[in-house]
Order: C-alpha cells, then structure tokens, then sequence
C-alpha cells in the first residue's frame, strides 16, 4: 500500500486540507478494560479521602496490571500506580511477574463467579474497608519509651491495606488445599464485607483498638 503524499500547501494528494480532516468520534475510541474484561469507570471510590489516592478510572485504566513505570523516580508519583498493579508488585510475593499477573486474573474471575460484581469494585472496597485511621507509634528513647496514638496518612493507609490483604491471602493459601487464586478472592470478597473472616480486618481492628488505648 502507498505512503500518502503530501504536498507544501499541507494539502493530500487528493486536495483535502489537513487542518479540515475530520477527527474520529470519541465513542470510537476503545475502552481500556482490564484483562480485557473489566471495566474501570464501573469503580466507585466511596471514602472521599482516598479518592486521590486510588488510581482505578480514567488515565490510570490498564489492560494489564503491569505499567513498567517509575514511581519511586519521584517523591508520592507511587500514588498515580493503578491500584491493581501493587496488588501483585514485588516485595509481597515470590517476584515472578507472569505469576502474580495469572494470580491476580484467576482471582478476579473467582470473584465475579461468586458476587456477580465488577471484581474492581470489589478490590476498591476491600482496601477502603482494610485501611487503618488510627495507629500507635513508640516516642522517647530507650528505657522510657510508650506508645503515642497517631493518624494514619492517606497513602500509608492503602499502602498498609494492600499489604494486609496480601499477607492474609498469603498466610491461608498456606498448607491449604485451595490454590493462591481462590485465597486472594475470598480475603477480598470478606475484606469487601467488613467480614471478621478476613485477615485484613481482623488486624485493622486490632491496629485501632491498641491506638484507642494509648491515646
């Protein structure tokens, strides 16, 4: 096929002006669906505080959960990571990328089986659910040290969620005839539920109550 001509006056071979060709509509513009699947403009990011922070719709709409970006370049970018992506990020598993993608797909799947939701709404739930407010920090030195209640920052908190979640799955796909997969989505589907079955929960709890007491 021909390369297109185009001559000094900005004019194609066929005498169309290129500053009058028309643009194409924007509802031809394919939606970037997750997996190919899921759609992120169906996430609702219901705690107004974290509405920064949790990148799930718009721009931050991924076909896979791997970027290949810098975030760490530059102070706080980390928080415009789409927020599946740090779901199956290193430090948290065995570091085999395609693993963590495959894991984090079948998880999905098991998820929309078994509520019939968009697992990206479910995803977005669980870590609002799972993200401490209150948390206690030592103060002083060595020999007179106690507790402070403190509140927790925006990032600290979904970053402090995502680790949660993933520790709980973790720790039950343990010794435990189910496979990874079917872990991740049941601690998701009970962290979503603020269900006292999920590890992340459980240790949210406990992180407040111990900041409650040391106020």
């Amino acid at each position: 096929m021909a390369a297109e001509k185009w001559n000094d006056d900005g004019m194609d071979s066929g005498g169309v002006a290129i500053d009058n060709m028309p643009l194409p509509p924007a509802a031809d513009i394919p939606e970037f669906k997750l997996f190919g699947r899921w759609s992120s403009y169906d996430a609702q990011v219901s705690d107004m505080s974290l509405q920064d922070y949790i990148s799930v719709k718009e721009k931050y709409a991924k076909y896979l959960t791997h970027s290949a970006d810098r975030y760490a370049h530059k102070r706080f970018r980390k928080a415009q990571c789409p927020i599946v992506e740090p779901l199956m990020m290193h430090r948290r598993n065995n570091g085999k990328k395609l693993m963590a993608v495959r894991i984090v797909k079948h998880a999905f799947e098991i998820i929309h089986l078994l509520t019939v939701e968009n697992p990206l709404q479910v995803l977005v739930t669980a870590i609002i659910n799972s993200g401490p407010r209150k948390d206690s920090t030592r103060i002083g030195r060595a020999g007179t040290v106690r507790r402070q209640a403190v509140d927790v920052s925006t990032l600290r908190r979904i970053n402090q969620a995502i680790w949660l979640l993933c520790t709980g799955a973790r720790e039950a796909a343990f010794r435990n005839i189910k496979i990874i997969a079917e872990c991740v989505a049941d601690e998701l589907i009970y962290a979503a539920k603020g269900s006292s079955n999920s590890y992340a929960i459980k240790k949210n709890d406990e992180l407040e109550r111990v900041a409650k007491s040391n106020r």
